[in-house]
């Protein structure tokens, strides 16, 4: 052993040690350990920072991204109505999104499934009140095991194909590896569904974290019924299903400017009405996105998004100086004076039973406004109101939620086809994104979780030093030595277990590309078919479970799902032992010997 290669091994062993202790940022601790190896001279100065432009670390970045304008499109709305429900229990929610999930996958690259499915589960979770942090982990091992079932839905299949090429002259086809991946997938997806999301480590004693003004944020606030919709005619009862499903409360009615009496639960709608409704802000606009309704004041509506690149949500409080305390946001000119739409009025618990932008605003009230994208400041200053803690709130782009699906869909399909490398799909997906003007340029890099790319961005040139240096080459020659004298299938089974730890530490691309040689040569040497063997390491190289590190799909929900660095292997151990056990009676059913 080379001072290089143990030097490499002593620094992942610390950078390991440190990660499960958990007493660093995982990100520090990553930054660190590359820094250390720079200075040791185990990683070469010019390949330091490569990590940065690796396409795995861009991938991540930019599904992110994508994953936000698919949420402000309404992509997330549409599919959270037609498919999940928020009152189903939680084991029958992740059974539903494993299947969603598992299914995607196979037809398209998995991190991209996870990209599509993860903003659902999230929403799901906080309509249902849970931490989204149990249910997050088993919908990734869900996309990383359905990916297992075609050629294009993980990357070490398609590399094994091509590995397969090269060194036999055909290659695998598109659902040669069906048989062993569906199996494997299949009870894979079992185990999570009913034992695995049990044993994740619970941080917040099963309580959602919640925003400090959830309480006191229920808005009063208006929506009309624009011309032309679906909903004309229809009884307002009859939409108290779809508010209830939203966490919204239908309160009345205002009809050609006043405010009708009681419910008006029997009243058939008209263009222009509008519905006086309680919600937190987040609830008022998923709902609006459902009807398809307009804010109150459609015409500055429209005004506001021809003018102006985008629209915000803001919060504001109003102090006994603010300028409209006391008067309305007619009488200030609110909307003709700043562009500025009142959406809604939170009043200590109290419910508004006048028109909304015809209410005496009091000092106290918080505001819910819509003013144009970059001008919060100035509307904010001119009111003489605090504004409330950035929350993240944004107005859906519900209008265009399937040109946002179409664009998705397009990039998927061509990177999954092989005609676009995915991240340059990714990266066409933003900027069609940014120039539909369905996420404003001014939120992208909002939405990057930067500590997961600087894990990422300084992993990979240690996993390229390990292998350069020749680390790799030692851990096949001792596998060849461990297996000597072994019948056939317990080298299979010690090839993947190999293959598994290896995967959980470098990215599965690497792993498959060292182990797919190492396995055709274990089946030369044995006089058997190299099938079986390369069935092994795209099944193992895959199955990566123990870490945040080992598959995109892991790094993507550490920061969302709230994750320690040591919470992956409580559910990742379990779900590898029964990935071997299952696979290897498979493979040499459909790939003997």
């Amino acid at each position: 052993m080379t001072t290089d290669q143990i030097i490499l091994f002593c620094l992942f062993g610390a950078v390991f040690g440190m990660l499960l202790w958990g007493r660093f940022r995982y990100d520090l601790v990553a930054f660190s350990a590359l820094m250390a190896g720079v200075v040791l001279g185990v990683v070469p100065t010019k390949a330091a920072f490569s990590g940065f432009g690796h396409p795995a670390t861009l991938v991540v970045a930019l599904v992110l991204v994508v994953s936000a304008g698919l949420v402000r499109s309404g992509a997330v709305f549409l599919i959270t109505r037609t498919l999940v429900d928020s009152t189903r229990s939680l084991a029958g929610h992740i059974t539903l999104m494993g299947a969603i999930g598992g299914v995607l996958s196979a037809f398209m690259n998995n991190v991209a499934a996870l990209a599509l499915l993860m903003p659902v589960d999230m929403q799901t979770a906080r309509k249902a009140g849970r931490v989204p942090g149990l249910s997050l982990m088993p919908l990734s091992f869900a996309t990383i095991l359905g990916g297992m079932v075609t050629m294009i839905g993980t990357p070490p299949n398609i590399i094994i194909a091509s590995i397969r090429a090269d060194e036999l002259g055909e290659p695998f086809g598109m659902f040669d590896f069906a048989p062993v991946g569906g199996i494997t997938a299949l009870a894979g997806l079992i185990f999570v569904a009913l034992v695995g999301w049990r044993l994740i480590p619970n941080h917040t004693d099963g309580k959602p974290a919640r925003d400090a003004m959830d309480e006191l944020a229920q808005y009063i606030a208006e929506l009309t019924i624009p011309e032309g919709s679906e909903h004309i005619g229809v009884r307002i009862g009859e939409l108290y299903d779809v508010a209830e499903k939203n966490d919204v409360a239908i309160l009345g009615l205002v009809r050609g400017g006043k405010r009708r009496y009681g419910t008006q639960k029997n009243t058939a709608l008209q263009a222009g009405d509008a519905l006086v409704l309680e919600a937190t802000p987040d609830a008022l606009d998923e709902f609006r996105a459902a009807l398809t309704l307009d804010f109150a004041d459609q015409a500055r509506q429209d005004r506001l998004r021809a003018d102006g690149e985008g629209l915000n949500v803001i919060e504001v409080v109003v102090t006994d100086g603010s300028r409209i305390r006391g008067k309305t946001a007619q009488a200030i000119g609110l909307s003709w004076r700043r562009n500025t739409v009142l959406m809604g009025v939170s009043r200590q618990g109290k419910r508004i039973t006048d028109h909304v932008r015809q209410t005496p605003i009091r000092a106290g009230d918080i505001l819910l406004l819509l003013v144009p994208q970059d001008q919060s400041n100035d509307v904010i200053d001119w009111l003489g109101c605090l504004p409330l803690a950035d929350r993240g709130l944004a107005v859906t782009e519900n209008t265009k939620v399937w040109l946002a699906i179409g664009l998705f869909g397009a990039a998927v399909a061509a990177a999954s086809f092989g005609l676009i490398y995915l991240p340059v799909a990714l990266g066409l997906v933003v900027v069609a994104f940014v120039l539909a003007k369905i996420i404003p340029v001014s939120e992208i890099y909002d939405h990057i979780e930067w500590p997961v790319v600087v894990l990422l961005g300084s992993m990979i040139p240690l996993g390229s030093a390990l292998q350069t240096s020749g680390g790799t080459e030692l851990i096949a020659g001792a596998l060849g030595d461990l297996t000597a004298g072994m019948a056939p299938w317990a080298i299979l089974t010690v090839l993947m277990v190999v293959t598994m730890t290896l995967s959980d530490v470098l990215n599965n691309t690497a792993t498959t590309i060292v182990a797919a040689p190492v396995g055709i040569q274990m089946a030369q040497s044995l006089g058997v078919s190299p099938d079986p063997f390369l069935m092994a390491v795209a099944v193992a190289a895959s199955c990566a479970f123990l870490t945040p590190i080992g598959h995109k799909n892991n790094t993507l929900i550490l920061g969302p799902g709230g994750y320690r660095f040591g919470d992956y292997w409580r559910m990742g151990l379990p779900l590898e032992i029964l990935v071997i056990v299952v696979s290897i009676p498979s493979i040499l059913f459909f790939w003997p010997f």
